[in-house]
């Protein structure tokens, strides 16, 4: 049997495994990601070899980018404008303030650990390792224990970032020189990369959730088909933009925008409130989240096996050190200062900040950076497995505890009767119904 069979073989039987205990996984420190990224480690050239070396880095990127593109569509989708309004002022502290400190502080932090890296590469350490994943700390951002404003916040907040650190990302890209977006110009890179590949995903996005919701009203579309429907206008956004050589993923966070608000916009619009309840586009979103889940465990899988093994052989101080900072002081103290007058309790603020995994987009983006083959790439693609790879592991390992703690924390405070800006189990049961209507 030849190799890539083999390895077809170990990345179905992990994901057949995990599939069969993911229930009982689900309440326990080992997340899904620990486990993919730890099965990736042990079956990779490092341990076993099951998964040989990678020359061809094509595959593995296409899944890669499969993966974030969907991901980046749903959870634009998903996002509602309830959701920023019942505690709108945590999303929008986090990722107006909190965002930009934390990329900058990642760029000043790799400054003297990381020796050797140009300006804008520094500046692409901190993009990249700006943006959260709620996937690694699902049990942290989704406790019922945990107060919905909190909850809400870190869920609307991992789900824009990604996106949002998107068009710098490009620009510092383009501000290297020998890179695929330097040969076009920041002039060029602004056009198609930022303002055509965002006209063009807001364009399909809005087109696709008008055009589905009219045929859902009409009964033409079976249930099955209209939620295939949905990865067709994520693919079709992102393939476009890619067409006219700008920004696939940008175009697709847009259009995952654009779908929700007008598949939304128009279901209240001609079928009253009551079947909106029925048929939502949550519902209709959910072959499309986890088909981009499964492919992100994938990714994960293959990030443990090719990228983050081969480093672990041979680790430096400096990359351990930059890694644990930036998992700590890079994302903490951004937020406690974007939080500064928030209300919110101490506990509160420690929680947010500690719940910032790194992972998909930091991953995805970071293997973009390699393909470009220019001065300085290795280093950063190394700090990027390092983080991601450590962040896998603390924030999978902390989120039931803490989440736990936390919720024990908040019920116990609340029951003294003191007003909390977090939400009182009352407040949080009077919101729940006023969603519910």
């Amino acid at each position: 049997m030849s190799g890539e069979a083999w390895t077809g073989v170990a990345v179905a039987g992990v994901t057949a495994a995990y599939a069969l205990g993911s229930r009982r996984l689900a309440s326990t420190p080992v997340s899904s990601a620990t486990v993919f990224v730890g099965c990736g480690v042990l079956l990779g050239p490092a341990v076993l070899g099951v998964i040989g070396p990678v020359h061809d880095a094509g595959p593995i990127l296409t899944l890669l980018e499969a993966a974030l593109a969907l991901v980046l569509f749903t959870d634009a989708m998903t996002v509602r404008r309830r959701d920023l309004r019942s505690g709108g002022f945590l999303p929008g502290r986090l990722l107006g303030i909190g965002l930009p400190l934390s990329a900058g502080a990642g760029w000043l932090l790799a400054w003297p650990l990381l020796p050797g890296l140009s300006l804008w590469e520094l500046a692409l350490v901190g993009a990249i390792l700006a943006p959260t994943d709620a996937a690694l700390g699902k049990t942290a951002m989704s406790s019922p224990r945990v107060p919905p404003l909190v909850r809400q916040g870190l869920n609307v907040e991992s789900g824009l970032n990604d996106g949002m650190v998107l068009p710098f990302f490009v620009l510092f890209l383009a501000a290297i020189p020998g890179t695929s977006a330097a040969q076009e110009g920041l002039n060029g890179v602004f056009w198609r990369a930022l303002v055509l590949s965002t006209a063009l995903g807001l364009l399909i996005g809005g087109s696709g959730g008008r055009l589905l919701r009219s045929a859902q009203t009409r009964r033409w579309v079976s249930p099955e088909w209209g939620q295939l429907f949905v990865p067709a206008v994520a693919a079709a956004s992102y393939a476009l933009a890619v067409a006219v050589d700008g920004s696939g993923f940008i175009a697709a966070w847009a259009a995952g925008f654009a779908f929700g608000f007008a598949l939304r916009r128009f279901r209240a619009r001609t079928a009253g409130r009551a079947a909106a309840r029925q048929e939502g586009p949550d519902r209709t979103a959910d072959f499309t989240e986890n088909l981009g889940g499964l492919l992100a465990s994938l990714s994960l899988l293959f990030f443990g096996a090719v990228l983050l093994g081969p480093v672990l052989e041979d680790l430096s101080w400096r990359i351990t050190a930059y890694a644990v900072l930036s998992l700590t002081v890079v994302r903490m103290l951004p937020v406690a200062l974007a939080l500064i007058g928030s209300g919110l309790r101490l506990p509160t603020v420690a929680y947010i900040g500690w719940f910032g995994p790194r992972g998909l987009a930091s991953v995805v983006l970071g293997l973009l950076v390699l393909e470009e083959h220019v001065h300085g790439v290795e280093l950063l693609g190394r700090v990027v497995a390092v983080t991601v790879g450590l962040s896998v592991l603390l924030h999978g390992v902390s989120a039931v505890a803490l989440a736990a703690r936390y919720g024990s924390w908040h019920e116990r405070t609340a029951a003294t009767g003191r007003k909390l800006r977090e939400g009182t189990p009352v407040a949080e049961a009077a919101e729940r119904r006023i969603t519910a209507r």
